[in-house]
């Protein structure tokens, strides 16, 4: 071993501490520092997936890692295309739901509240309001056969022979025959009440036939006496002569009977009745 001198040991110490310095760097380099510092494999993750293959298994390994790198790099390309169809499909899917809860919430606000079921009328509350309705149509009745200026003016109403009039008669007889002063029970009120409602059907349709019949089915002749035995009751009902009102009343009577003989006007009883006792001075003016 050569001598060393003393000028020369201090250089050998500093080239020691040199050469430690930069294998202490080049271990630093090659194991990381602990400071963040990547290694040269992570820098470039497809190059090591790349470099492994070839060294690992060679050209063939290599062509199979760069297909599957492609497939992977087409399926991110696809999905990330489809992000925008996706975001609309997602958005066009709450449009639609939202659309039909908003759809049902009107229609279960539109719909009608249920209504509160009543209790059915009583019986004997019904037959009362039949009853009702039935003598106020009595009351219409026995005015128009009492008053010879509604007969004249609505003949056919007063004559059987005329189908609708007919009919009226039978349906106001059935619903008389079944009137009673107390309440019956359930099922003859129940009969009274159907037959009250057919004899108020059956004069609203008499009255309407004969309005439109009127005089139609006079003569000529016929149809100047009616109208002038209609002026002789206008006369005697207006005048404020007694003597006038009489002989227009008695005038007025003695036409009426050659009408109602003659088969033209069929006269009520009761409007005879009444024409009398004012020819007779019996009723007032």
């Amino acid at each position: 071993m050569p001598r060393v001198r003393p000028g020369q040991s201090a250089a050998f110490a500093e080239g020691r501490r040199l050469r430690e310095a930069a294998e202490t760097r080049r271990g630093r380099r090659r194991h990381g520092s602990g400071h963040g510092r990547r290694g040269p494999h992570s820098r470039s993750p497809w190059l090591f997936l790349i470099a492994v293959p070839v060294v690992a298994g060679g050209a063939g390994a290599l062509v199979m890692t760069m297909a599957i790198i492609s497939l992977v790099l087409l399926g991110v390309a696809i999905v990330a295309g489809s992000a925008p169809m996706l975001v609309a499909g997602t958005l066009a899917f709450v449009a639609v739901h939202r659309n039909r809860r908003h759809a049902a919430l009107r229609r279960h606000s539109a719909a009608p509240a249920p209504q509160p079921v009543r209790p059915a009328p009583r019986h004997d509350v019904v037959w009362g309001q039949a009853r009702a309705r039935f003598h106020g149509l009595r009351s219409q009745y026995a005015a128009f056969e009492c008053d010879p200026m509604e007969v004249l003016r609505l003949p056919a109403l007063a004559d059987v022979s005329v189908p609708s009039t007919a009919r009226f008669v039978d349906a106001f007889a059935e619903a008389q025959a079944l009137d009673t002063d107390r309440f019956p029970p359930p099922q003859h009120a129940a009969a009274f009440v159907a037959a009250v409602d057919r004899a108020e059907r059956a004069w609203q349709a008499a009255r309407e036939a004969a309005q439109r019949i009127r005089l139609s089915g006079l003569s000529a002749a016929e149809r100047g006496t009616v109208e002038r035995v209609i002026k002789l009751l206008t006369t005697a009902r207006d005048s404020d002569s007694d003597p006038e009102r009489l002989a227009a009343y008695a005038r007025a009577r003695a036409e009426l009977g050659k009408l109602d003989r003659a088969g033209v006007i069929h006269l009520p009883v009761s409007a005879g009745a009444a024409l009398d006792a004012a020819a007779r001075g019996a009723l007032p003016a």
